[in-house]
């Protein structure tokens, strides 16, 4: 008999990738991909692998989206600022498991489509800035955690200014197509190299402190 996917099958594929926190296991399985995916992709939504997007965009992996998240720890308190929206679904994620959520999306398209399915959701505590993600949304600084879904060979200086003392912030290091996932904590001094969460391939971060949009 044919196996029909289903979110259970992101919450193995997250547990295969070493992922414990149940609060985030909880929030894989009751948050519905297909829901976060162009509607010609959804048969795909339930598998763990990225799914296209409109701009040569790309999803993230489910299962390195549950590892990123994990690695910044969110207890339920948190202000989390997210570069890079997509479609929505880590968002919806990020809103379940902190207090409040920014993400900042520079293609228009996704970010309303993204809004339009958070809202689908009954999900109110997720703000989408449309923006150059590399600047961050400082009107709504300081954040407790942040997490970057694009590649850079390094942390955007305006996103490490944002982020509180004691925060934790996930990027890919990398030129785009090879990166180290790395989590940082911020210090009095600046940011202090936590751990490698994993090795993936993520698109370029482009912007004023990322790379040249031309």
């Amino acid at each position: 008999m044919r196996h029909e996917s289903s979110p259970e099958d992101l919450v193995r594929a997250a547990r295969a990738a070493g992922v414990t926190d149940e609060r985030l296991l909880e929030a894989v399985r009751v948050t519905p991909r297909a829901e976060f995916v162009p509607a010609e992709h959804v048969a795909s939504a339930y598998r763990d692998t990225p799914v296209p997007l409109p701009h040569d965009q790309v999803t993230t992996q489910p299962s390195l989206v549950a590892m990123m998240v994990s690695a910044l720890g969110l207890t339920g308190g948190e202000r989390v600022l997210e570069i890079g929206t997509g479609y929505g679904w880590q968002t919806a994620l990020l809103a379940r498991l902190a207090a409040s959520v920014v993400s900042v999306e520079r293609w228009p398209d996704l970010a309303e489509e993204a809004r339009r399915r958070l809202v689908g959701r009954g999900i109110e505590n997720a703000e989408i800035v449309l923006g150059d993600g590399t600047l961050g949304a400082p009107a709504r600084a300081p954040y407790d955690a942040v997490i970057v879904c694009a590649a850079f060979t390094e942390v955007p200086q305006p996103l490490v200014a944002q982020l509180r003392t004691g925060g934790r912030l996930v990027q890919p290091i990398g030129p785009g197509g090879h990166e180290r996932v790395e989590l940082y904590q911020r210090r009095d001094h600046g940011l202090v190299h936590r751990a490698t969460v994993t090795s993936a391939c993520f698109v370029r971060l482009y912007g004023a402190h990322g790379y040249d949009q031309r």
